[in-house]
């Protein structure tokens, strides 16, 4: 294990004594964004769940591929990303503004380390706009009413959950964000989301001990949930071809990787 690498831009509030998810996940992509006790956190986490890194790449891989196919397939030119973790390479707003230089990005996120780097890190064309609020996925009616700012909400948006309703440990909870921030949006807009599980056909049942784990020593709180349960968040919505699959197979062509634990789908609000 490395040593400890203070994130550029930390700050003395943050705290640095619990892992954190995006800074453990920041870790286990390659990033610097890290504290020791991320790496301490997300070695043990990898010790008990190896694949836990190929999750994280996968994750990260089919939000470039989800956004490129909402932008060049389907026209969006604008982004509501909630959850948006620590920037790396090929942010939400540098892969849509490199299909269309004018698009609009909203990020939303409440951890006071995204948001440092969130604010020197996501800037974008002249010809887009690339914005940040700091608000949390619980309080959706906060964050929808600060996006209207930037966002037409009268044109289709692509509404990013990448790895976020995990986080959200109440079910009903969950459909209840998901219903709200989908009923702000008009007809032709999209939902990209991925979500853990615990599905045996996709390798999950390893997610439930190192997620006991990760319960018990970081922060927030996270849980895995079965298919039948997160396919319940499309309700109401029409699935993209291939449907809801491994975020590592989706659209990934012939040389896709292996499945992971992660499903991903996006849908369209008809």
């Amino acid at each position: 294990m490395s040593d400890g690498h203070t994130p550029s831009g930390g700050s003395a509030k943050l705290n640095t004594g619990v892992a954190h998810n995006a800074r453990v996940w920041n870790y286990w992509i390659g990033g610097k964004d890290n504290y020791e006790v991320d790496q301490q956190v997300g070695e043990r986490v990898a010790g008990m769940f190896p694949i836990i890194r190929d999750i994280a790449r996968a994750d990260r891989e089919f939000l470039g591929r989800a956004v490129r196919h909402v932008a060049e397939e389907h026209g969006i030119r604008q982004f509501l990303d909630i959850g948006t973790g620590l920037p790396t390479a090929d942010n939400t707003h540098e892969i849509a503004q490199r299909v269309a230089p004018d698009s609009r990005i909203v990020y939303v996120d409440n951890d006071p380390v995204v948001l440092v780097h969130a604010r020197t890190l996501l800037t974008g064309t002249h010809e887009g706009v690339t914005a940040y609020i700091d608000a949390d996925v619980h309080d959706p009616a906060a964050f929808l009413e600060q996006a209207a700012r930037t966002l037409d909400f009268t044109k289709p948006v692509a509404v990013m959950m990448l790895g976020i309703l995990n986080f959200v440990l109440d079910y009903d909870e969950a459909r209840a964000i998901v219903r709200r921030v989908m009923a702000e949006v008009p007809s032709g807009s999209f939902l990209v989301l991925t979500h853990p599980t615990f599905d045996a056909e996709l390798g999950g049942e390893g997610q439930i001990p190192a997620m006991k784990f990760w319960n018990e020593n970081a922060t927030p709180p996270i849980t895995a949930r079965s298919g039948a349960d997160i396919a319940a968040f499309f309700e109401g919505l029409e699935l993209l071809d291939p449907g809801m699959v491994s975020c590592s197979q989706w659209h990934a062509g012939p040389d896709a990787p292996v499945a992971v634990p992660q499903y991903g789908a996006v849908a369209v609000k008809p």
